[in-house]
This record gives C-alpha cells, structure tokens and sequence, in this order.
C-alpha cells in the first residue's frame, strides 16, 4: 500500500502508467490539502525549526549538505519518527 500526497509527479503520465502494471501495488491519494494528514510534514516541520532553525547557509550547496546530513539524523531517531505517525490522525497500525 502507498500513501502519497498530490505531488504533481505522483500523478504524472509516467507514473501512473507504471502504478498500472504494479498489480501488487495499491496507491492511495491524501486530500488535496492535509498536510495534518501526511506524517513527512511533521518531519519536516521539526528539521525546519529544530536543526535548521537559525543555521545561516549562504550557498545553496551548503544548504543542502546540511539539510541532508539533518535528515540522515532524523532517519535514525525511531522514537521521533514515531511520534510523527502518531500525532497524523490517520489510523497506522504501528508494531
């Protein structure tokens, strides 16, 4: 199963081509604005004003070094990641 917002390429020719001939796949689409709803808005909600609140970057390269190597971090911060299924209202069975 695949939970994804309306990003305009998850719902691109291409894509949905290949979900398609994917038979095992089945996609579901988040409301059209919820970000309530998708668990990486909290994600990204806490990089934006934890790690990255403050940190001047002033080249675009430096931005993204450090904006990965925050969200490598986050990858291995279970309880954190958690917490962001469980704060979304939407019903995830978490074992």
């Amino acid at each position: 199963m695949l939970v994804w917002d309306r990003l305009n390429a998850h719902r691109a020719k291409r894509t949905t081509q290949f979900v398609a001939r994917a038979h095992h796949l089945h996609t579901f689409f988040l409301p059209a604005y919820a970000p309530e709803l998708n668990p990486v808005e909290y994600a990204w909600g806490y990089l934006k004003m934890n790690p990255l609140a403050n940190r001047p970057a002033f080249e675009t390269q430096e931005l993204a070094a450090l904006t990965r190597r925050h969200a490598r971090a986050l990858q291995r911060n279970e309880p954190l990641l958690r917490s962001f299924l469980r704060h979304s209202p939407l019903f995830l069975r978490l074992t």
